[in-house]
């Protein structure tokens, strides 16, 4: 470890070193400097798992490039970027990551100090705290180019893709559990005309693209543990261009099911409109100054659409024999679906209210 730090304009000593956190994909440390007046920093120092992100150089570009815009539009609005936006620190040869011989991708970053990150929405006033931490961050980056930012994951959100990966999943039958699942595969092969909806606008030029999180779940926002305040965004790992209303979906999608992602009693899986209005009410405020007609008419909807698609990703894999998400059970796949299944339901017979919410939000 002491070898790789080496490599970073980190400053002072270095005092110690530790691993952090619970990611699956990248393996995360913190780095302890003392400093010249008896005060101490802390770095993040992270290895990225190049199996999973083939282009670390186009991934690493889009967080540069996007971290920097987002200082600049926080300094404008007389805010601390180093406190409200993940920091990268150069390598002593001012790269944005460092290679080792064994071809390791090794990248630091500034220990956000004053955030914590939470795993479960548990809390309404966190839920709501991530959706104002979620639209600050669509509303710092509003003006940049999101047609110049590299795919780190290839057709991630291209629902219409995904698609055509569960017919070739069909098709192929490799787990030889296609006829366990007929009932689920009519439910998302009825419901095709979602998938190419969004993609359509997008592609049109009707819906601006924008930059994307792409994984806008509760623990990758960072809260202030005293004032319980949203602080910054972390894990810029899959950002690229988008629609907004994945972003809002996704968030959605996780933080207003009443219970576990892989639940199988189906009685005890709700969409918890509560929690819908709680996350709306701090996103859409936070952006709805730069939001397009066509966004804001399709907000709800993309909580149906994340949901929809997230669905499909877990039925594919689990005809393709689990090869993609990790399971701890041989049909925890399966489970996932029908629990998604469930929430499309929810939410369609839920969607005129959402998208008064939604009106509601956007008129005050």
């Amino acid at each position: 470890m002491i070898n790789i730090t080496k490599n970073f304009k980190f400053e002072g000593t270095l005092i110690n070193t530790f691993r952090y956190g619970q990611g699956h994909i990248n393996e995360t440390h913190v780095v302890v400097y003392k400093l010249d007046n008896f005060k101490y920093r802390r770095y993040l120092l992270q290895k990225i798992n190049s199996n999973v992100f083939k282009d670390v150089e186009g991934l690493m570009k889009n967080i540069k490039r996007v971290t920097e815009f987002a200082h600049q539009s926080i300094i404008n609005e007389g805010g601390n970027p180093f406190t409200e936006s993940l920091t990268l620190i150069p390598t002593i040869d001012n790269k944005d990551y460092y290679v080792t011989s064994n071809n390791e991708y090794w990248r630091a970053y500034i220990f956000v100090e004053e955030g914590l990150g939470y795993e479960m929405v548990n809390d309404n006033e966190l839920f709501y705290q991530s959706g104002i931490a979620f639209g600050k961050f669509q509303k710092l980056l509003s003006n940049f180019d999101a047609n110049t930012l590299s795919e780190p994951i290839k057709d991630f959100h291209h629902t219409k893709v995904r698609l055509d990966h569960l017919k070739e999943a069909i098709k192929n039958n490799i787990a030889k559990r296609l006829d366990f699942v007929k009932d689920e595969i009519e439910f998302y092969l009825n419901r095709y005309e979602y998938a190419s909806k969004i993609t359509t606008l997008l592609e049109s030029g009707k819906m601006p693209y924008r930059v994307t999180h792409n994984d806008t779940k509760l623990n990758n926002v960072l809260i202030n543990p005293i004032t319980k305040k949203a602080q910054c965004v972390i894990d810029l790992d899959t950002i690229m261009k988008g629609s907004i209303i994945y972003d809002f979906g996704d968030s959605i999608r996780f933080g207003a099911n009443d219970n576990l992602e892989d639940e199988k009693d189906l009685t005890k899986v709700n969409f918890n409109i509560e929690k819908y209005k709680t996350f709306s009410l701090g996103f859409i405020n936070e952006v709805k100054s730069v939001l397009h007609p066509l966004e804001i008419e399709n907000m709800a909807f993309g909580a149906i659409l994340m949901t929809y698609e997230c669905g499909m990703r877990f039925l594919t894999d689990y005809l393709n024999g689990d090869t993609y998400f990790r399971t701890k059970y041989p049909d925890q796949n399966l489970d996932r679906t029908r629990t998604q299944m469930k929430l499309v339901v929810d939410m369609e017979k839920a969607l005129p209210q959402m998208n008064e919410i939604i009106t509601n939000i956007i008129n005050k």
